[in-house]
Order: structure tokens, then C-alpha cells, then sequence
């Protein structure tokens, strides 16, 4: 509790700039509800991180502590007849902020589902298993898929996905199915780096105004070289020999009528997104919503011309709320140690004379790995540390890979040791984790190489 205590006052930055500076607010730090607001927040989080040890799940923490914490500042506010203003002015920033990530996932995850009922990853997976690859070949194909799908579906739908085809392939096999899906998280959580919609730590990086859309490519070099390394030295774990498959007794499965044009549609969201928030200053979410009006209005010709039992509405009800509520509580609670100031000492890690951008950017990623990288990266965000965009770009890098050092540092890890209950497991993964390290080592080599010595950008 108190090494979690220290990591958080020294590296405890927030979510997207509001316009304000901390100075602008009263310092509230050395106050019992500053004491007050530190100590529940670091509770709330160690509920969070021992989901699996009190099997609670982490949204209700996560929902609990960030709304109390704003009823507590302003209760204090009231008390003492402060300002009411500057706390209705600053949660009102943090329901924006909030709600351009919460639909722009919400219109993701809705695409996602929408996929998985019309059996587009059904017809994904029968392919890969149906090839006859050998462990080995299927380990490679497995982690492309997720270094490749992930900067589109997002870091967690892609894990949980291709974890399916892994049990679908072997279900006892520890010395496939560990390091495959150490494999899958590594590609996953890489691939999601240097996509704005890869990973939630990216979008709101992108969301905030770090760095344009085009920019979160040129961190490709680095993201594919530092899974490219971690991956060769794990296929040397997997065996060669062919997985047990009976084509003849397989039924081939076929996708929905309309599921190609739902795949369309998708991509042509994305592009929506990019249009509103590059183009037409818009928020993202904003193209996300007009590309989920349009999945509406094909739902309704599929069911009228087609008879189709596709429903958006079971598709709505079946994406992780958990998950959208989390972040909220999340980002709402990181808010709220913004509001009372103690993010100001964030400042402090980031100057020349301390440790500087590079190597305080670096840290994050060892941090994520512990913490979970969307609370670090939301910090990052709210700290706003005077930085170029190489080095935003190098934080988004960080937060997004360095979750892969441990199994339960990121969302993809979680999701697949649920998948794969017993097998990949925190010691499973741990003693493999001296790969991911060098493949981590790599990627921000390949950053430093780039932007600092070559100054491509």
C-alpha cells in the first residue's frame, strides 16, 4: 500500500487538458479533504487491481470511488462557503471529457458485437484452424491478426477474440497456449500503440490534441520491432508438430446476409471519426454516432427487405458496460486528485533537473505495467507536462506496450486469463516476461533512433 502510495504522488498525472492550470484552483492537498481524497482513491484502486482476489467486479470501485470523491470536494467546498462555481465548472469539464471516450467505445464496441453476431469472427476462426498450420505457424498467424486487428477493433476485443481461437485450437497444450497468448496480448496491446483507436490510453492522447491523426503512425517502426523481437524469442517455446483437426467433421460456418456491408460500414466509421475531429473540429465520437446512425438505418432495410433477426438493440445490450462504467469512474476519480491539486507534483518528475520527458515517459510504461496504464496515461494527460509531440508520442508508446510486461497490466492481459482460466496465469506469464522486456527495450530504442537521432517525423 505504501510503495502504491509513492507511485501515485510521484507519478499520478490526469486526463485531457480543461484550459485551466492547477494554479487556478485553491490547493486543497494539505487538507483533510485532500489526505481524504488521496487515501480513498488508493483504496478504491487496490479493490480495482484484486478484482480476481474479492471477485468484485472493477467498475463498482472504480464508479464508487470517482463519484464520491467530487461529493466529498464539494461537501468541503460547501462548508467552508467557497466557490460552488469552480465545482460545478470542473465536473462539467469532466463529463466532457469523459463522454467523447465513452461513445466513441460505446459505437465500437456496438460495431464489435454487431460482427460477432453475424459471424464474421466465426468464419475468422474456422479459417485459421481449417489451414493445417503446425503451433508454430499458427502462433505467427495469431499474432499478426492481433497486431493488425487491434489498431482497429481495440486491444481488448481483438484479445478476447483470437484467446477463443487458441482454446478453439488446443485446450491442454500449455506449451502452445501460454506462449500464444502471451503472444496475442504483446501483438495486441502493440498494435494498438500507433493507432489512435488501438487502445484507450491512444484515444485520449488523440482525443486531447497531443498529436494528429497521421502522427500516431510513424510510432508503426517502433510497435512492430518490439513485438517482432518478443515474438521470435517465444516461438522458440512453441512446438512444431500439427494440431488434431478433423476438417470432415467440422460444419463450415457461413456469415449473416449483410455481414460484409456491416464490416464496410465500420471502416466507414472510422474514417467519419477522423473526418470530424481532423477535418471539421468536431469531437471524434461525433463521426462514431453517425456511423452508428447509419448501422441503424441498414439494420432496418435488412430487416424489411431480408426478413434479417439482426437486431442493433442485442447488439447494444450485449457490449461491456463494465467496462465503459470503469472508465469513467476511473477518469472521473483521477479528475477529482487533479481538482485538489495533488497532480500538480507530477510537474516535478518531468523537469531536465529531475528525470526529463525521455526517461519520465519511459517510467510510465514500467508504471502501467503495475497500475494499469489508462489511470497513468489519464494522469499524464491532466499533468500536461510541457513536451513536444515525439515525446507524447513516446508516453503513448510506453503506456500502451509497457502493460504487457505483467499479465493483469493492461486490459487485453485481463481479458485473456479469463479466457484461459489456470494456464495463463500471473506466473505463466511471468516467466516468459524477460521477452517482453527486450522486446519493450527495442521499441523505445527504435523511438530514440527515429525522432531523436534521425529526427524523422
Amino acid at each position: 500500500m505504501i510503495k502504491l502510495l509513492i507511485i501515485m504522488l510521484s507519478f499520478s498525472f490526469a486526463y485531457a487538458s480543461s484550459g485551466e492550470s492547477v494554479s487556478a484552483l485553491p490547493d486543497l492537498t494539505f487538507t483533510w479533504v485532500g489526505f481524504a481524497s488521496l487515501i480513498i482513491f488508493v483504496i478504491g484502486y487496490y479493490f480495482v487491481a484484486a478484482e480476481e482476489k474479492f471477485h468484485i467486479d472493477k467498475a463498482k470501485p472504480a464508479l464508487f470511488t470517482g463519484t464520491f470523491l467530487f461529493i466529498l470536494v464539494a461537501l468541503y467546498y460547501a462548508i467552508n462557503g467557497m466557490d460552488m462555481n469552480l465545482v460545478h465548472t470542473q465536473v462539467e469539464h469532466i463529463i466532457l471529457e469523459i463522454a467523447e471516450i465513452f461513445f466513441f467505445l460505446f459505437v465500437a464496441m456496438t460495431f464489435i458485437e454487431s460482427m460477432i453476431h453475424m459471424r464474421v469472427f466465426d468464419r475468422l476462426k474456422y479459417n485459421l484452424v481449417s489451414k493445417g498450420y503446425s503451433y508454430r505457424k499458427l502462433f505467427w498467424a495469431t499474432g499478426f491478426l492481433a497486431f493488425f486487428l487491434s489498431p482497429v477493433a481495440d486491444n481488448l476485443t481483438t484479445a478476447l477474440i483470437l484467446s477463443t481461437v487458441l482454446i478453439t485450437i488446443e485446450r491442454n497444450k500449455a506449451s502452445f497456449l501460454v506462449p500464444g497468448a502471451i503472444n496475442i496480448v504483446v501483438a495486441a496491446n502493440a498494435g494498438g500503440a500507433w493507432s489512435p483507436f488501438g487502445d484507450i490510453t491512444t484515444l485520449m492522447a488523440w482525443a486531447a490534441g497531443k498529436a494528429p491523426f497521421v502522427d500516431f503512425l510513424f510510432l508503426f517502426p517502433a510497435s512492430i520491432g518490439g513485438y517482432l523481437v518478443t515474438a521470435y524469442l517465444l516461438s522458440r517455446f512453441v512446438p512444431e508438430d500439427v494440431p488434431p483437426f478433423d476438417i470432415s467433421t467440422e460444419e463450415k460456418p457461413e456469415m449473416m446476409v449483410g455481414a460484409k456491408v456491416v464490416m464496410g460500414l465500420g471502416v466507414f466509421t472510422i474514417v467519419c471519426a477522423v473526418f470530424s475531429h481532423q477535418v471539421l473540429h468536431l469531437p471524434a465520437m461525433w463521426g462514431m454516432l453517425f456511423g452508428l446512425s447509419l448501422l441503424k438505418l441498414y439494420a432496418y432495410r435488412l430487416k424489411k427487405v431480408y426478413n434479417s433477426d439482426f437486431n442493433i438493440f442485442h447488439s447494444i445490450a450485449k457490449i461491456e458496460n463494465n467496462t465503459l462504467l470503469f472508465f469513467f469512474g476511473i477518469l472521473a476519480a483521477v479528475g477529482a486528485l487533479y481538482f485538489v491539486g495533488w497532480l500538480a507534483l507530477a510537474a516535478v518528475v518531468y523537469d531536465p533537473s529531475v528525470l526529463g520527458p525521455s526517461w519520465s515517459n519511459i517510467g510510465v510504461g514500467f508504471l502501467s505495467a503495475i497500475v494499469d496504464n489508462v489511470p497513468v496515461m489519464s494522469a499524464v494527460l491532466k499533468a500536461n507536462p510541457d513536451m513536444g509531440v515525439d515525446q507524447w508520442l513516446l508516453v503513448t508508446l510506453t503506456a500502451g506496450i509497457g502493460g504487457s510486461l505483467i499479465s493483469f497490466g493492461s486490459a487485453a492481459g485481463v481479458g485473456v486469463m479469463g479466457k484461459l482460466p489456470g494456464i495463463y496465469t500471473f506466473g505463466s506469464h511471468m516467466r516468459y516476461s524477460w521477452t517482453i522486456l527486450i522486446g519493450y527495450i527495442v521499441s523505445v530504442s527504435i523511438w530514440y533512433v527515429q525522432f531523436e537521432i534521425l529526427g524523422i517525423y
